[in-house]
């Protein structure tokens, strides 16, 4: 199943939570919460209190992506926050298999999270401790950016590495895309491997007041365009 997660770092923080409800309502799957501390990413965002004041609104999944370095400090923090899915990049982590099993620990699905010019091969030897990898079509830190084309290629490798080992294992790993995901490329991403996509201001920069919860026209198309990947 393919899953939409739209990255609330695009949404109106002035009407945060009802924006959180309008838009699972409108279609959505997850909620994506893009954590950057003007440390490892030039931008600084949000951080557990947020989460904590989400939770209780939805049962929607909770997709973490903590751009911060350290990382290990802050996981245990977003998993009592709420959080179902925790994801971190392996430049951030002095031991990547660690805190992957600390993510595990503290009751949440783990990823990895590798930025446009980041190899794929750290994947390789932590897939048992992996329920997501998340290829970063952007360069991390600010919203709005254009899709990376060579992405696609990336993704198509990825896909070939999480098959091969489902394949030994019957473990799923889901194969997750952000940045610069919109109506007119979600297709082509898709055909290329990846089963979630994060979307920011393609999908909270296109509501609209015409509809009952305002991006039910923009997540319906974004499902007409994954239907025909």
């Amino acid at each position: 199943m393919h899953v939409i997660a739209p990255s609330i770092l695009s949404a109106d923080f002035a009407r945060l939570g009802e924006e959180v409800i309008n838009v699972l309502a409108a279609g959505a799957d997850w909620i994506h919460f893009d954590v950057m501390d003007n440390h490892y990413v030039p931008n600084l965002t949000i951080g557990p209190l947020i989460c904590a004041a989400i939770r209780p609104l939805t049962k929607a999944p909770i997709d973490v992506h903590l751009m911060v370095k350290p990382v290990d400090r802050i996981i245990p923090d977003f998993a009592k926050a709420g959080a179902n899915l925790i994801t971190f990049h392996p430049e951030a982590s002095e031991h990547v298999d660690r805190s992957l099993a600390l993510i595990r620990e503290c009751g949440c699905q783990a990823g990895l999270v590798f930025n446009p010019a980041t190899p794929l091969d750290v994947m390789d030897y932590v897939m048992d401790k992996l329920d997501i990898v998340l290829l970063m079509s952007v360069n991390p830190g600010f919203g709005g950016q254009k899709f990376i084309p060579a992405t696609l290629a990336k993704l198509r490798a990825a896909r070939a590495r999480i098959d091969a080992y489902e394949r030994e294992s019957g473990r799923h790993i889901r194969l997750e895309v952000d940045g610069g995901v919109k109506v007119d490329n979600i297709a082509e991403i898709a055909a290329a491997g990846a089963d979630a996509f994060v979307a920011g201001s393609a999908v909270f920069g296109a509501g609209s007041d015409s509809d009952a919860n305002r991006y039910d026209t923009v997540i319906a198309a974004l499902r007409a365009q994954l239907a025909t990947a």
